[in-house]
């Protein structure tokens, strides 16, 4: 006799049905599971043996082999403990009735008790595509797949509780969607409790009108953390759909928090310069999202940038550009989106003051130029805006007044996002950072001096191809903010002004 049981596996950012075919037969005892299964899976017969046990069952004497379909697909994690416990009471007859449109996942203590897994609002996703009307969960991830319209999101926290649920003696309701709260979407820091640097809040606010990658470069102690750490609170709401795919990266990774449905917040990734290229990008022998990925929608702030190793640095070169990352392994290929604004701080130098208006540098020319020398010029080149950060004055500390706050800032970035929206609609471009080369004559005109300015500067400064894009981009940006529609000469001067910062230190 053979029991078929529905549940979900997980390839990269995408979900696909497994069938959980189970078949007892006389002969030796023995317990098989089949179909390409992981180390992780192999170990649920231990775990699955006990759950039948505990949970007050007699795990039969015989042979049973347990297949995962499809069988030529790697299969990896603990998600399967829950079907095959399902499929081995099925098949003993122990439990009796249909279960054709319903789905189990979840992994067993060997107690019986169900434990969270990853990945589960992606399989939520494509088990409604598939046709399941009943999506059976660990009940720590039940409010994360019922988001997901359409399907019942049953939550169990035990296997006594799910036999006596299919039993229809104690009926499991499914959980309810509950939409983000005005306090879920308030972001816990603010451009307020920022004293002076007025010039690098312009700069932050072109960077988060346009989505523009930025460099932000000073001595220790000028507040660039704490200028970076403050973007995502004048950024724009994140859309639903947003929400959706920056949370099914945040599942697969099993960074999600247990307590919330949905990813409200754009995120906000600072790893530390030790992080290896593997843990940018994302690793592993069935590759899992890296920072790149987990900044998705959101920050990704690099402190410290020439402390990070070169691989590091040059790895996100293609993700910048592309605004996804693919990963390559002996057992599968995946891609996953990474569409994120790129914040980097640094010093000048070793010792941090060169260049220091009152405090002298230490480090000799060789040890400046040395240092400099380890963020390459391609990385750099993909930097929209490079900016120098002073120190604060006293007098600015010391007042008493309040800078403008984060809500008023965001009130001119989501005007100014409204105008791109608009300008983009129907094209998938979601900010001026991300303009084609297709659309820059048409989305980027300019007059005929802000032409003149920008020809006479991309000659006189050598810029390269991708400069005069990203300075064209950014002029787009600042003209947005001034509700023009054509680019002038203002707005192209304010643009190379924040790219002539790798002349003063790269000597270029």
């Amino acid at each position: 006799m053979v029991v078929e049981v529905n549940s979900m596996g997980l390839y990269g950012m995408n979900s696909f049905k497994v069938s959980v075919e189970t078949d007892i037969s006389r002969g030796m005892p023995a317990f098989e599971i089949v179909g390409l299964p992981d180390a992780a899976i192999k170990e649920a017969r231990d775990r699955v043996r006990s759950a039948v046990k505990n949970t007050g069952f007699e795990f039969p004497m015989c042979r049973i082999i347990v297949n995962l379909a499809p069988a030529d697909v790697k299969k990896a994690g603990s998600v399967y403990d829950l079907p095959i416990f399902i499929s081995i009471l099925f098949v003993t007859g122990s439990i009796r009735g249909d279960i054709s449109d319903s789905a189990f996942i979840g992994e067993l203590s060997l107690g019986g008790e169900l434990r969270p897994v990853n990945g589960v609002l992606p399989m939520a996703i494509q088990a409604k595509k598939d046709g399941i009307k009943k999506f059976y969960v660990p009940y720590e991830n039940a409010r994360e797949g019922a988001v997901v319209e359409g399907i019942d999101i049953i939550p169990v926290k035990n296997t006594n509780e799910l036999v006596k649920h299919l039993r229809g003696q104690d009926i499991i309701p499914p959980e309810k969607f509950t939409k983000p709260g005005n306090d879920d979407l308030v972001y816990p820091l603010d451009f307020s409790d920022v004293k002076g640097q007025e010039s690098v809040k312009r700069a932050l606010e072109i960077a988060a009108c346009g989505g523009h990658n930025i460099l932000l470069i000073g001595s220790p102690g000028t507040g660039k953390s704490m200028l970076a750490k403050r973007v995502p609170s004048i950024l724009p709401d994140m859309t639903f759909n947003e929400m959706i795919e920056t949370t099914k990266i945040h599942s697969i990774a099993g960074t999600l928090n247990k307590e919330t449905s949905l990813v409200t917040h754009r995120p906000f990734r600072s790893p530390h310069h030790t992080v290896s290229p593997a843990g940018l990008s994302g690793g592993g022998a069935i590759p899992h999202p890296g920072e790149i990925s987990l900044a998705h929608n959101g920050v990704l702030f690099l402190d410290e940038l020439p402390e990070f190793s070169r691989n590091a640095m040059e790895i996100l070169r293609q993700p910048i550009e592309d605004g996804q990352v693919t990963i390559s392994r002996v057992n599968a290929t995946l891609t996953y989106p990474c569409s994120i604004m790129l914040i980097a701080a640094m010093n000048p130098c070793p010792c941090g003051y060169f260049g220091h208006p009152t405090r002298e540098c230490n480090c000799s020319r060789q040890t400046v130029a040395s240092y400099l020398a380890r963020v390459s010029g391609p990385l750099l080149d993909r930097l929209d805006l490079h900016v120098e950060v002073p120190p604060v004055e006293f007098e600015a500390m010391s007042s008493n007044s309040k800078s403008e706050s984060s809500a008023e800032i965001k009130k001119r970035v989501d005007r100014v996002r409204s105008i791109q929206n608009e300008r983009f609609k129907g094209t998938g471009i979601t900010c001026n950072a991300r303009i084609t080369a297709a659309l820059m004559a048409e989305c980027c005109p300019l007059d005929d001096n802000a032409k003149s300015t920008l020809k006479k500067s991309f000659d006189a400064l050598g810029f390269s191809g991708r400069a005069y894009v990203r300075i064209l981009k950014v002029a787009r940006t600042i003209a947005d903010i001034d509700s023009s529609e054509v680019i002038k000469t203002k707005h192209v001067f304010e643009a190379i002004q924040y790219r002539n910062l790798d002349r003063k230190y790269w000597k270029k």
